[in-house]
């Protein structure tokens, strides 16, 4: 007979068992199923370009975000920390995939950037913590389960520092992703490639900071300095002073 759940976090596990373990995306475990989908370099996956995301220099060139210390959440290869070391900040990289984070070390190193990238879970203990200016998100949100939301949203509130911003890109419902209803990833033990939201899901779940800019990524065209997909929304996040 097992008793084990005596905290928010045993729950938060407990139903991260409910899902197939070849499902996982999100956990520590989940390591080697990306460094498989990195592992060949040469595939045609839009995010694999070297090139930042078109709302995050948006951001910057439009005065919205100012430099100052960095998160790159999900980093991948790492297109979007260098560029933001680039402007001027002072970035941590984190990703789950060994592989990942060995290409965005190899980029950082013919880019001459000065990135601090880490391998592992940004929910768990021993990862960079904050508090941080920026924290960019380009595509972790969506992998996660319903449940998850809460680590996710906990981990903002650690490291999110007052009047800092959550630069955010996810799948858009109607474009990319699944529109099951929360409860129903949990009969299909699996994510189904992601999960997609509508403006008003977002509105809701990140209620507690401040809205700044909400709309539909711009597809950028295969020649242009910027990563761009439509089928993504992009959302610009403030948290609110201590003093609001």
């Amino acid at each position: 007979m097992d008793r084990n759940i005596r905290s928010v976090d045993d729950v938060l596990r407990l139903m991260d068992s409910l899902f197939a373990p070849e499902a996982d995306r999100w956990t520590q475990g989940a390591g080697a199923w990306w460094d498989d989908f990195y592992a060949d370099r040469s595939k045609p996956v839009p995010f694999f370009v070297a090139k930042p995301d078109e709302n995050l220099v948006s951001c910057l060139d439009r005065d919205l975000i100012a430099p100052g210390r960095a998160l790159d959440l999900g980093c991948g290869p790492g297109r979007n920390a260098l560029f933001l070391a680039s402007r001027g900040f002072d970035v941590d990289a984190v990703d789950l995939s060994p592989g990942a984070i060995a290409w965005a070390r190899e980029r950082a190193a013919e880019a001459g950037a000065d990135v601090r990238f880490h391998c592992g879970d940004a929910f768990a203990e021993g990862v960079p913590a904050g508090p941080y200016d920026l924290i960019h998100d380009s595509g972790c949100f969506h992998h996660l389960p319903p449940h998850r939301r809460v680590s996710y949203l906990g981990f903002l509130e650690r490291n999110l520092a007052p009047g800092g911003h959550l630069t955010l890109g996810c799948f858009a419902s109607g474009a990319m992703g699944s529109e099951l209803p929360d409860e129903a990833f949990y009969g299909e033990a699996g994510l189904l490639g992601g999960l997609a939201y509508t403006p008003e899901e977002l509105r809701w779940i990140f209620a507690g900071l401040e809205e700044v800019e909400l709309r539909r990524m711009r597809d950028e065209p295969a020649d242009s300095p910027s990563f761009g997909e439509d089928f993504l929304w992009t959302a610009l996040f403030r948290k609110p002073d201590r003093t609001s």
